[in-house]
């Protein structure tokens, strides 16, 4: 009896060794990738690039679109209300750009002077800030200039500092540049 208990417990000791040299092993092997497991996440990391990068690029140019389209909306908005205050009048009828920028910037009279006399200046301003914005796509990106027309307006991509073309007898205004928006479309039909 005795015998068969030193015999069990030496089974059960060598057992245990057993067991912890086969977890031992198995532990080891556990903690590293195989190939194959490897390929396959980068396989899988490619494939989201494949699809994340085109929308990232289409954001960027979303943007501009986006900021052509913000920036014609403020500055027909604002050449509407003018006309609407004024009795019909556009703002820089005399086909000045300067007589545009003061008469939307600041404030005027009903006949259009700008001025600051207190309850006769009471129109405008129209925009806000330090200008007329910047154009933000094309080859005049950034010019925040206009190009005064009496017929069109028609684009000149050639007047490098023009962002925007404004007809100051119908007040018609567009993007100085026929370039494209990712539909086709181009900037000067917004």
């Amino acid at each position: 009896m005795q015998r068969s208990r030193a015999d069990a417990r030496r089974r059960r000791s060598d057992l245990g060794s057993a067991r912890r040299i086969k977890m031992t092993w198995t532990a080891q092997h556990k903690r590293a990738f195989s190939l194959v497991e490897v390929v396959i996440v980068i396989v899988i990391i490619g494939v989201i690039a494949a699809i994340a990068v085109p929308r990232i690029s289409r954001g960027a140019k979303g943007a501009g679109d986006a900021a052509v389209r913000g920036s014609l909306a403020a500055l027909r908005n604002a050449i509407d209300l003018y006309s609407a205050e004024h009795g019909g009048a556009l703002p820089g009828a005399d086909g000045v750009e300067a007589t545009l920028k003061d008469q939307l910037m600041k404030k005027t009279d009903v006949g259009g002077n700008v001025g600051n006399v207190a309850g006769t200046h009471i129109y405008g301003p129209y925009l806000r800030g330090n200008g007329f914005p910047p154009l933000e796509v094309g080859p005049n990106k950034g010019a925040s200039a206009i190009d005064m027309q009496l017929a069109g307006p028609a684009i000149d991509e050639t007047k490098t500092t023009v962002g925007w073309c404004y007809n100051y007898k119908t007040g018609d205004i567009i993007a100085n540049t026929d370039d494209q928006d990712e539909n086709g479309k181009t900037y000067d039909k917004y």
